[in-house]
């Protein structure tokens, strides 16, 4: 997971604990987790438009390649 062992991810949550506080730190972890669940479902959306507008070209490639091929 990122390259990062237990040691890093230790010293990560201390700092984060140390700087928002306890009363704090749920609510962030909440946000950033909303957060990345929005990330990865706009980069889901994206991706799914891509492999359709792949299929919609790949489709008309293949019309076209029909169609040269009826009239030769």
């Amino acid at each position: 997971m990122f390259g990062l062992g237990a040691p890093e991810l230790i010293l990560i949550l201390v700092l984060a604990l140390i700087i928002f506080g306890p009363g704090k730190l749920p609510e962030v972890g909440r946000a950033l987790g909303k957060g990345i669940r929005e990330f990865k479902n706009a980069t889901s959306a994206v991706t799914e438009e891509i492999k359709e507008a792949a299929k919609i070209d790949e489709g008309d490639g293949s019309a076209k390649e029909k169609a040269a091929k009826h009239t030769s």
